[in-house]
């Protein structure tokens, strides 16, 4: 005899109701409910299903909007994090060859003005740099370890604003190189194209660190030059050629951190064109640099403190190698770190040639 479903009423005139209190006959299918309207029997013997508790969206907690200041605390944080305020290892790399060509080219007395000019100019593009190079970057940075909690890479700044700020910098500094000679305004609108250009590098030139030192690190050195002397002498392209170099290396250095992260992603840098030659390359660019610097001094006529600065700037670069031997990111980034103190002991070295020649 067939078996008839839970929630199916046989209606058969054949089939006679028990008696009232009478037992179920053996094998018969119990009854869906004990009552009609009843609970529903527990699936396959498991606990009684409980219908979805729908929250109550009216009477969720309504929390308070922060106070206006601290909002404004809030984004002007993100932009400083975005500047890159909260590190200025950058902004120092950037403002040591400046510093270097106008002292050589004020012959130890740079013009007040222009000083100011650069100094502040500095800070406000390598700012500047920051954010379009991180506006570019946007959907790569959260693939690398190192920048995946940048403002952009962490949504926490938008595009717009990012563009925004960028534009405000670069307003500021037509400002600051409007104050100075045409031949500096023309170098530094061909600097601007060229730092703007540079997060493009990435994607499909092999070197970018190189291209770095040409568009930014170096530049200020030629911009310096023409506005202390109004032209560009052959010491002051001697000086660049030591100031591109030395980006190159300390960059490449860097990118050594992110290099297993680039080649997922497939972002160019020197670290990985070098590949296990890296070391032997970038000792090779310190010499580079150190053979740029000793020419420099002949060209000048400097004595012993400049000579000292160069071989303080020798022992750093041996410390350097030393650091990085094991590829290790923290020792990497230490020997990165490093080139701060370089580019001081250099300019320390140029300084006390001018002092105590007087």
């Amino acid at each position: 005899m067939a078996a008839v479903s839970p929630d199916v009423t046989d209606s058969s005139p054949s089939a006679p109701a028990p008696p009232s209190g009478a037992a179920p006959p053996s094998g018969a299918t119990p009854p869906a409910s004990a009552a009609p309207g009843g609970p529903s029997p527990p699936p396959h013997g498991g606990a009684p299903a409980r219908s979805p508790t729908i929250p109550d969206v009216a009477h969720a907690p309504q929390y308070p909007e922060a106070p206006l200041g601290t909002r404004l605390t809030r984004r002007l944080t993100e932009y400083a994090r975005l500047t890159r305020l909260d590190r200025p290892v950058g902004t120092w790399l950037l403002l040591w060859p400046a510093l270097w060509a106008l002292w050589v080219a004020g012959a130890g007395r740079p013009d007040g003005r222009v000083l100011i000019v650069f100094v502040l100019g500095v800070f406000v593009m390598r700012a500047a740099g920051c954010v379009i190079n991180d506006f570019a970057d946007r959907d790569i940075d959260p693939h690398v370890r190192r920048t995946r909690d940048r403002p952009l890479a962490a949504r926490r700044v938008s595009p717009y604003e990012a563009l925004a700020l960028f534009a405000v910098l670069m307003v500021l500094a037509l400002y600051l190189v409007t104050r100075l000679d045409p031949l500096t305004v023309k170098l530094a609108f061909i600097g601007a194209l060229l730092t703007v250009s540079y997060p493009l590098c990435k994607r499909f030139f092999p070197m970018p660190q190189l291209y770095l030192g040409i568009s930014f690190g170096g530049w200020s050195v030629l911009m310096a030059f023409a506005a202390q002397l109004g032209e560009l002498p052959r010491v002051a392209w001697v000086l660049y050629i030591a100031a591109v170099v030395w980006t190159a290396l300390y960059d490449t250095i860097y990118a050594m951190i992110d290099r297993e992260d680039d080649l997922k992603i497939g972002v160019k840098s020197s670290a990985i064109l070098f590949a296990d030659m890296d070391r032997l390359l970038i000792g090779a660019m310190q010499l580079m640099m150190l053979g740029a610097l000793v020419l420099v001094g002949r060209s000048m006529h400097y004595g012993r403190w400049y000579q000292g600065g160069v071989i303080a700037a020798a022992v750093l670069f041996v410390w350097q190698q030393w650091l990085i031997r094991r590829r290790e990111p923290a020792g990497c980034l230490r020997a990165f770190l490093n080139n701060q103190y370089l580019g001081l002991v250099v300019f320390v070295g140029i300084l006390l040639e001018y002092v105590y020649a007087a």
